[in-house]
Formats: structure tokens, C-alpha cells, sequence
């Protein structure tokens, strides 16, 4: 479920996997306005779906409206993945699972130990980012938005080690840091452009952009151009996608580079 929904390319991702475990389902766009949220959540029991994943823009809204949320979720304030059991809704968030995976797996030699993160971006996925680096160490996140009030809030509700900065000062706030990741839709595909200049940023960084469409984003090229160990978005969204997969189909699938390929020929 996103508004829009058309650049998902989860559909190929778990058909493939329904086709390689030999699964009769089926995964869906089912693009759902904001104002037609709740109504449509409601209606999975009753249609009797496994469950559904969540994207922009829903990923916060959405929790109004389910029956239980995880340890992971209530921390994070979004979720991105919903299980329908017994007529009920039980929503969780794996986009923090995904993205750090995707990270080690994309920067083996990353240390989030060494030094500070900056965050663009003050969303559901923001979210689930900044937890995800809580937990695996990093000494201090600053989160920059558009809307400075966003990001202050995001700080707040986490807490530990986090600070926040206005837009207008993204790019002084690389001086220090050890990981740059955007995860504003900036810089997709039919979205406006990321506006940042790295020339602050420490040659040892590594660069992430969450967005997938395209693969190598502008903020990816201009990293890589300039010596940065980047890493793409796609395996965000396949790792994130194995805990909603296994709990709807009981099978564990396996993120492999035949799966990658399948995923970006979709495109």
C-alpha cells in the first residue's frame, strides 16, 4: 500500500520468491489514498489477505489503525509491514533490519563505531534508520529536514545521542561524518532533486541512498565520483522484505544475486 505505488518493485520481489518456494499467493500494488487509509486496512481481514507491506506515505498514519504493534515498531513510530491473523492486525517495522543489513552487507569494512551518521530525511524510514544505528553504535545522529520541526521531533521521541539541524545546513553538518544516508524521496525517479554539495564530507564516509528508482542516484554518483564507498538501496528492500515474507508464506527466503537481477529487470 502506497499513494503513489507504482515504482514498488515488491512485486517482483516476492513473486519471485512465491515462484523459486513453489507457493500459490500472490502479491499485489494496491495503491490507497491517505484519506482511504484506514477503510482499506480494515478490509484485509474480510478479503482475506496474509497481510501488506507499507510505503510512502503511510508508514506512521497506518498505526492508528492496527490492533498490535511490536516492541520495534512502538520505538520506531512507523511500520512497514502488517500480519492479518484471526481477523486481527499485527503490524511491525523491518525497514531498520533491512537497511543495516543491506549496509554490512554493501560496506563490510563500515565501522558505526567511528564516527557520526547524518540522516536527510525525517520520515517513517528516518526512523527506522536512526534505530537502527542506535543499536549498532554510532556515537551521534543528526537528522536534517525540510522541516526543521520534523527533525526536532524525530530527536526528541529517540532520544540518545540524536540532534537535530535545519535543511539550510546540510551540508556543514558532514564535517564530522561517518555515514551520510537519504532517506527523502529526493533524487527518485519523477521526484525533485537532492540538493547537496559533499565537499564537507570526510573522504573515509560511506554513502547511502534508501531510494532504489534509480539504482545510482545522483547523491550515489556524485559520492562514488568523489572516492566514497556507497551503497545503493535495493537491499534495503529485499532484506527488509524476508521477516514479512516468512511470516505470511512460512518459509525463510534468501536474498541472492538472482533475486537482485530479477528485481532491477523489472524495472
Amino acid at each position: 500500500m502506497g499513494w503513489p505505488v507504482d515504482h514498488s518493485r515488491s512485486p517482483a520481489l516476492h513473486g519471485f520468491w512465491l515462484k523459486t518456494y513453489g507457493i500459490d499467493g500472490t502479491y499485489e500494488r494496491l495503491p490507497v489514498s491517505p484519506a482511504d487509509l484506514g477503510t482499506s486496512l480494515r478490509a484485509l481481514a474480510a478479503q482475506d489477505y496474509a497481510g501488506v507491506n507499507l510505503t510512502v506515505p503511510h508508514k506512521e498514519a497506518a498505526m492508528a489503525f492496527v490492533d498490535e504493534l511490536s516492541p520495534i515498531a512502538q520505538r520506531i513510530g512507523a511500520i512497514n509491514t502488517i500480519f492479518v491473523s484471526n481477523g486481527r492486525l499485527h503490524a511491525t517495522n523491518t525497514d531498520g533490519y533491512g537497511f543495516i543489513t543491506n549496509l554490512q552487507t554493501g560496506a563490510p569494512k563500515f565501522d558505526p563505531k567511528a564516527g557520526p551518521a547524518v540522516i536527510l530525511g525525517a520520515g517513517g524510514a528516518a526512523r527506522a534508520v536512526c534505530v537502527a544505528l542506535q543499536d549498532a553504535g554510532v556515537p551521534e545522529i543528526c537528522v536534517v529536514n525540510r522541516t526543521t520541526d520534523r527533525a526536532e521531533a524525530l530527536a526528541r521521541d529517540l532520544g540518545d545521542r540524536m540532534t537535530a539541524a535545519p535543511w539550510t545546513a546540510r551540508t556543514a553538518c558532514l564535517k564530522t561524518a561517518n555515514l551520510l544516508v537519504n532517506t527523502t524521496t529526493l533524487g527518485m525517479k519523477g521526484q525533485a532533486p537532492l540538493d547537496i554539495d559533499l565537499q564537507n564530507l570526510p573522504p573515509t564516509a560511506t554513502v547511502n541512498d534508501i531510494v532504489y528508482v534509480p539504482l545510482e542516484t545522483p547523491l550515489l554518483a556524485a559520492a562514488r565520483a568523489r572516492g566514497h564507498v556507497v551503497v545503493d538501496g535495493l537491499g534495503m528492500l529485499l532484506y527488509q522484505a524476508q521477516p514479512g515474507f516468512e511470516g505470511w508464506f512460512g518459509t525463510r527466503p534468501e536474498v541472492t544475486p538472482a533475486l537482485r537481477e530479477a528485481v532491477l529487470a523489472a524495472g
